[in-house]
């Protein structure tokens, strides 16, 4: 019986192995020069615009994109089989995922920090950018409403990971005051934080805060405003880098423990292509597993937050490529967690206790082996999940926010009057208002509770999202006389993929009787036609001068 240990170590040694040597063939490729001046100094503003240490925005970066999606996808793909779950993470990640986050933080850092849509803007076209946009923005409002949703609930039922939340936004905040004062040493500084997080989960646990849903959401919404619109060295930096070390404590307790315990894989190498309530192997299993291989949300915070934090080109590669092969590495760990069950006892667990649940109980298994206590073990796993769905929640709200100031700028011809398109204009333009038109349309959906019919064809998005941002980047490639192959391949791997799953989800649809889903997938199918037809005829073009 194989031992999952060999699984875990044969993985990691692969993405080190492609992190030294093809994502330094691409930073060659790409030209990653540390004498071209960042965005963070040519447009430094002191709150959007900010160059900062690398492990800083290694931690901010990796917080943001590596929430529940590299736990929940693969746990939910396994049933597929752990083989052809493990093979797509890998090479997905390296070749796929790593590629689209480096390419489009590049992309980002040569167009003054500037997001996908305005580059989509620039080679394609205003037609392509708005459609681009449009449809970020709703993903990032849907995104912002079910996180909002399960943060909120999961602090009802679990109050302690409440009060460890609230502790560490103000730990971050006086962090972020120590980090920019001098003389202060930023590795001392790092381990007291980490130290002073410790206290602060035994605080949670000591004294729980019992709220209301309702009154967790208003603070929440709270919050994402007041994080969205403060300089990102003040909060969202602190917080996401202090946050990462939850992430990395639960990464190198969970190997210690696989590596102690050494846990035999217990289910079965069988393939199943065909899984009920669920679909056929191709293509819902690049879509179930986006975080972990590839996910078009990251092109989103690599060129909103990520492209405006970086001190030197060089960083991009650690930051893009280097952080997506972290994120690979736990959706392998996280196949770990039910391949040491049986298929039916996985099959059974799943249904019973969700994807999260069934990855904490796992984790926290493991740990126990190196002297960690299960029930503390479970404890620490879901509260570091939690703390990065509010780490999620605050980006998208940033990012969000960006799209809207980005519409205010909008080159295009206005049809309005003159002072009433002045007045929309500078709404738009300023982050405090662009912030507030973010939370209240969130709100707004939140409260009518479709997001949770909407979720479903988020996956499908959410690739769609990648195959753009990778179009968007071989525009720019092709447009400039750069090699472009090795963003085509994956590009047209991901079309194919998306195409496909939204037909598929739209005829699934159609016989469930879901015509507001069926038409919703219907309509980014003939988005991404639309968008393709833009590019073709831009390539078709002059080049730009």
């Amino acid at each position: 019986m194989m031992n999952f240990a060999w699984i875990i170590l044969g993985s990691a040694l692969i993405l080190g192995i492609a992190y030294r040597t093809y994502g330094f063939y691409l930073s060659r490729i790409l030209d990653l020069d540390d004498r071209r001046p960042t965005p963070a100094h040519t447009d430094g503003d002191g709150v959007d615009y900010v160059p900062s240490k690398t492990p800083v925005v290694l931690g901010h970066h990796f917080a943001s994109i590596a929430g529940a999606g590299p736990i929940v996808g693969p746990v939910i793909a396994v049933a597929f089989g752990w083989i052809p779950a493990v093979i797509w993470i890998l090479v997905g990640g390296i070749f796929f995922g790593a590629v689209h986050d480096l390419t489009s933080l590049t992309a980002s850092i040569r167009h003054k920090g500037k997001s996908i849509g305005e580059i989509i803007e620039r080679y394609v076209g205003i037609s392509g950018k708005r459609l681009f946009m449009i449809f970020a923005f709703a993903t990032l409002i849907l995104v912002i409403a079910v996180f909002m949703d399960i943060v909120a609930k999961t602090f009802v039922s679990v109050p302690e990971a409440a009060t460890s939340s609230v502790l560490f936004i103000l730990l971050a905040v006086v962090f972020g005051r120590l980090m920019q004062m001098q003389g202060i040493s930023f590795r001392w500084l790092t381990i007291g934080g980490v130290l002073l997080m410790g206290v602060m989960i035994w605080l949670g646990n000591l004294f729980p805060v019992e709220l209301s849903y309702m009154t967790w959401v208003i603070l929440l919404l709270g919050y994402c405003f007041i994080a969205a619109i403060t300089p990102v060295q003040l909060l969202l930096q602190p917080r996401d880098y202090l946050n990462s070390f939850l992430l990395y404590g639960m990464l190198g307790f969970g190997l210690a423990g696989i590596l102690v315990s050494g846990p035999s894989v217990e289910m079965s190498a069988e393939i199943t292509f065909d899984v009920p309530n669920l679909g056929t192997l191709f293509p819902v299993l690049f879509v179930t597993i986006a975080c972990g291989a590839i996910s078009g949300f990251h092109s989103l915070v690599a060129s909103g937050t990520t492209s405006k934090q970086l001190n030197c080109e060089t960083d991009a590669r650690r930051v893009g490529y280097g952080g997506m092969l972290i994120e690979s590495l736990l959706a392998v760990m996280s196949v770990g967690t039910v391949v040491v069950l049986t298929k039916q006892a996985y099959g059974a667990d799943l249904a019973s206790l969700g994807p999260v649940t069934l990855f904490s109980r796992g984790l926290g298994g493991f740990m126990s082996s190196i002297g960690i206590p299960t029930e503390y073990g479970v404890s620490f796993v879901a509260l570091t999940v939690s703390a990065f769905a509010v780490t999620t929640l605050d980006t998208c709200t940033r990012l969000a926010r960006f799209i809207v100031q980005e519409s205010g700028r909008d080159k295009g011809k206005q049809k309005t009057s003159a002072k009433r398109s002045s007045f929309w204009k500078s709404l738009r333009e300023s982050r405090y208002s662009a912030t507030l038109i973010v939370v209240l349309v969130s709100l707004a959906l939140l409260s009518t509770g479709q997001f949770q019919q909407l979720w479903p064809v988020f996956g499908s998005a959410n690739q769609l999202l990648a195959a753009l941002a990778l179009l968007a980047v071989t525009v720019w490639l092709t447009k400039t006389n750069s090699q472009r192959w090795f963003t085509l391949i994956p590009m047209l791997f991901m079309f194919a993929v998306t195409l496909s799953s939204l037909v598929l989800f739209s005829w699934t649809q159609y016989q469930n009787g879901s015509f507001v889903l069926m038409i919703l997938s219907l309509g980014l199918f003939f988005l991404a036609l639309a968008l393709l037809y833009y590019s073709w005829r831009a390539l078709k073009s002059s080049a730009i001068e």
